[in-house]
């Protein structure tokens, strides 16, 4: 990140300080915006569907189109409708990684009950010359983020000694994430160069999104994926971004509007998310 100085008139300063006292946005996020729109390039957002709270209670309804995810970001990950697999965006293409390992690319119609989105350009990024394994990578991670309190994206690139990553079964609407979870394939690769997607959320937000490190994996052949459970590898080029903006599109579905959203999430997505006995492949 770069510190900005500048000298503005009287009037501008005064219209700044009524923006921001109106919308509750500091004014570093109303110029960077501005400056964002002014330039053409995007600024800082990260843009999400629905809450891990709807996710844990089953709440699997397609709400927004891959379509309208691109046009919010270039790099993300989720789930698709009905839970059928995981969800991995590089490059503004996005691609889905099935329970049976086969992964295809998507079309805009297809939908999503829940996903995050940003468009990427790293503020740091570092070469890691032996990451030993996830909470490695983690670590290394955790080295350039400034606050426990942001929102944080990270991509991973390189040539990877060892990956394993698991994916989400096709379910029915209404079926807990914990009882979806309870078998998930898992699969485990060597020597396979690709992509890690992934966002750090803040403890604070656990209700809105899975709290620490959340990230997803796809091959460079795009043949490969899933949601990462580990990883080891030398040579990888961490990048990382912090995000200045959070916009949140809520599902209107009917499953959505008439959940119980109320119950701490933390447990069900402790196990549903964590490295645990599953099915090999």
């Amino acid at each position: 990140m770069h510190d900005l100085h500048s000298r503005i008139s009287d009037g501008l300063w005064l219209a700044l300080e009524a923006r921001a006292k109106a919308s509750g946005d500091p004014i570093r996020h109303i110029v960077a915006a501005a400056l964002a729109e002014h330039l053409g390039t995007e600024h800082r957002t990260l843009f999400q569907v629905s809450t891990t709270t709807a996710l844990v209670e089953g709440v699997y309804q397609g709400a927004v189109r891959v379509g309208t995810l691109r046009e919010h970001g270039d790099l993300g990950l989720g789930t698709f409708e009905n839970l059928d697999g995981e969800m991995a965006i590089v490059d503004g293409k996005c691609f889905q990684i099935r329970g049976d390992g086969s992964v295809h690319e998507v079309g805009d119609e297809v939908l999503s009950p829940f996903a995050v989105v940003t468009s990427f350009t790293a503020d740091e990024t570092v070469t890691l010359a032996d990451c030993a394994d996830l909470a490695a990578l983690e670590a290394a991670s955790d080295r350039l983020r400034h606050s426990d309190n942001l929102f944080y994206a990270l991509r991973v690139d390189g040539v990877f000694d060892h990956v394993k990553t698991r994916a989400m079964c096709k379910t029915t609407e209404g079926t807990p994430l914990a009882q979806a979870a309870a078998v998930q394939p898992e699969f485990e690769f060597a020597r396979i160069a690709g992509t890690l997607v992934g966002f750090w959320t803040p403890s604070y937000a656990k209700s809105l999104n899975v709290p620490g490190y959340h990230m997803h994996f796809l091959s460079a052949d795009r043949r490969h994926g899933g949601h990462l459970l580990g990883c080891s590898g030398k040579g990888l080029t961490l990048q990382v971004q912090r995000e200045g903006a959070l916009h949140f599109a809520l599902p209107e579905t009917v499953d959505f509007l008439k959940a119980d959203l109320s119950r701490d999430p933390s447990k069900d997505l402790e196990f549903a998310e964590k490295n645990r006995p599953g099915k090999p492949t």
